[in-house]
């Protein structure tokens, strides 16, 4: 049994001060987990604030239900933030919205429940959804794809230098028997690379790449910040959480177009209101301090990027 109330909200308090919460408005919690970002942003909302949630982990929606369920500011869905602007429509929100936070990647329970395949340092199916109601599970998808396909996706979205030798290795082993469980894809991995990384597990970079390929998590990143230009509110706080170098990259990237407009030829006078710029970055990005890495070694690759949303 996993307990949630062992998560450590990794950046609570930075990411919580970027949103400059007022009391009276209008948050989006687009990656609920088990409520760390969501219990400090209600204790600062008055009775006239609304925090929406969503998280595609049934489990989460479940728990954020039972601990808040006395609570009329919140409201929690299962669903995905790259469908923001969708929810935004219903509940009347588009341009109003003062504040968004994403905190992304996979949470610690799911990390320690073997049963949902996130880890290789736990024995469990070979699963890897957020979301086990649809899609494909990583055991479905490596039993079809092909080496080629594999190996693109290890070394695109995990930047494993050895991701044709495992591709290949599992199509191999799949021949003779299907990868069904977490410790069989771990030990595919090990016997198909030469050597292993000090202080890094062989399986990292791999079962990175698989989680991010199976629940689409940078596509989906993608359209969750395109529709917070029209979601938020003139004001409003981006507030970004990101785990991955390719996450953040994209993060960056959105923040900074954003905030440089139209691109204009060198030496025409126009204001930046004339230059249809998006957002205003609010500071650099922040990484955990030492002593929260300290206490959560899962904190260290993180990194908090905020941007404010212009007229």
């Amino acid at each position: 049994m996993v307990d949630y109330h062992q998560h450590k909200t990794v950046l609570l308090d930075e990411a919580v001060a970027g949103l400059a919460i007022r009391p009276d408005g209008h948050y989006v919690d687009g990656t609920f987990g088990r409520g760390g970002h969501a219990a400090m942003i209600l204790d600062r909302l008055g009775p006239e604030g609304r925090l929406y949630a969503f998280d595609k982990d049934e489990a989460a929606v479940a728990y954020g239900r039972e601990r808040f369920a006395d609570d009329p500011r919140f409201l929690i869905e299962q669903r995905s933030f790259s469908a923001l602007e969708d929810f935004a429509r219903a509940h009347g929100l588009v341009g109003r919205v003062n504040g968004l936070l994403l905190d992304l990647g996979v949470s610690s329970p799911q990390l320690d429940d073997a049963g949902r395949g996130f880890s290789f340092m736990q024995d469990g199916p070979l699963d890897m959804r957020m979301d086990r109601s649809s899609g494909m599970s990583a055991a479905d998808w490596l039993a079809v794809a092909d080496a080629d396909e594999i190996a693109e996706v290890l070394k695109d979205y995990g930047e494993e230098r050895f991701a044709r030798r495992i591709a290949h290795a599992i199509v191999e082993q799949r021949a003779e028997r299907p990868l069904q469980t977490t410790a069989d894809l771990v030990a595919v991995i090990e016997r198909a690379i030469p050597f292993r990384e000090k202080h890094k597990h062989p399986a990292t970079r791999s079962f990175q790449a698989i989680r991010i390929f199976i629940n689409r998590e940078l596509d989906e990143l993608r359209a969750c910040l395109r529709q917070s230009l029209d979601v938020l509110a003139v004001g409003a706080r981006l507030v970004v959480i990101s785990f991955h170098s390719l996450e953040d990259r994209i993060v960056k990237r959105f923040m900074r177009e954003a905030a440089e407009g139209d691109r204009l030829p060198k030496g025409v006078p126009v204001t930046g209101e004339a230059r249809n710029r998006k957002l205003r970055l609010i500071g650099k990005a922040r990484k955990p301090a030492a002593d929260e890495i300290a206490a959560n070694p899962r904190a260290r690759s993180a990194v908090l990027r905020i941007a404010e949303r212009l007229a």
